[in-house]
């Protein structure tokens, strides 16, 4: 059974982080509203996370509420992150369902029609999957294919291809997705960890509506390795591999020395291949500590328990008969 009943007049909570979006903000306020009537008679709360924006979009954001009632903004201390600044939005989210999208309008509105949709049918999960992405740079589409290939051989949860933060979980899975507490985060692949009778929704992901990307080239890295070492401990069984396999060759390379030695006149040079070999162990061992350093430097994160994010302040206090206080 579903966790909603399909005929159920329910409050669903559309959950954005934002950071120095000034430029989109009042599309995405239109936006929503428009959304809100293709979802009646569903209610809607619109929680917008101001994930430390330095340009003018806190003072945009802080009039929304008075505008439109169901609009909350929750203003964090500084800039968390783009996955604090969900889970921050998961934390205050009221609704019977909650909507993960991002502010640049990638994430079509229009889209969470279909996902209402399938969450009344019986899904727990509706993530949308892309299904063109004329607007990407073949750079981007090359590392993001990378990226899912090697999660998908070094990763225990099966984390769907093409498929972003932009999702609709219902109460109980949301509830689930807030109970895991470790701060290095990728809500995706959290999202799949928890299981849940989980589906999809396809659709051609547009071009950003104004502004600039956040995602810069390093900010991907560091988010494919957190997917790779929250999900997997992979890369220390590789570590251990490449050991055996350094041990190996240089047995087998002094092995063949001596029988050179014993059995012919061939006299191998050694300073060209004793240097190699040093430097070759020398970079394995270094390879080996920084992956073990990873997970030693993320258990360290993890023992000190401090909070994920702060809040500065809360504008709004959204729909009135909202339950699922968090």
């Amino acid at each position: 059974m579903a966790d909603v009943p399909p005929d159920s007049c329910r409050l669903i909570s559309i959950v954005i982080p934002v950071f120095d979006e000034e430029a989109v903000a009042e599309l995405l306020f239109q936006r929503l509203v428009g959304l809100g009537e293709s979802l009646a008679p569903d209610r809607l709360e619109f929680v917008l996370v101001d994930d430390g924006s330095t340009d003018g979009t806190p003072e945009l954001l802080a009039a929304l509420p008075a505008r439109d009632a169901r609009f909350r903004v929750i203003t964090l201390s500084r800039n968390f992150g783009h996955q604090a600044a969900l889970t921050a939005g998961l934390d205050h989210a009221r609704g019977d369902a909650v909507v993960f999208m991002d502010a640049d309008m990638q994430d079509p509105p229009e889209v969470v029609v279909e996902m209402v949709a399938k969450w009344k049918a019986g899904a727990d999960v509706v993530y949308g999957r892309r299904r063109e992405r004329p607007a990407d740079t073949f750079f981007k589409r090359l590392s993001a294919s990378i990226f899912y290939w090697i999660l998908d051989r070094v990763g225990k949860v099966g984390i769907p291809k093409n498929v972003g933060d932009f999702r609709l979980l219902g109460r109980q899975a949301a509830d689930a997705l807030r109970e895991l507490g470790e701060r290095h985060r990728l809500m995706r692949g959290l999202s799949a960890w928890i299981g849940f009778r989980q589906t999809c929704v396809e659709y051609d992901r547009p071009a950003r509506a104004a502004g600039e990307t956040k995602y810069t080239l390093g900010r991907m890295i560091l988010l494919a390795l957190d997917a790779v070492f929250s999900f997997s401990w992979v890369p220390l069984r590789l570590a251990s591999l490449a050991g055996l396999a350094v041990v190996f060759i240089s047995s087998l390379f002094v092995f063949v020395n001596v029988l050179l030695r014993l059995f012919t006149d061939v006299v191998v040079p050694g300073w060209t291949s004793i240097v190699a070999l040093i430097c070759f162990v020398g970079g394995m061992n270094l390879l080996m500590l920084g992956i073990l350093g990873e997970y030693v430097g993320r258990i360290f994160e993890e023992v000190k328990r401090r909070p994920l994010y702060l809040v500065r302040s809360v504008t709004g206090p959204g729909p009135p008969d909202a339950a699922n206080e968090p």
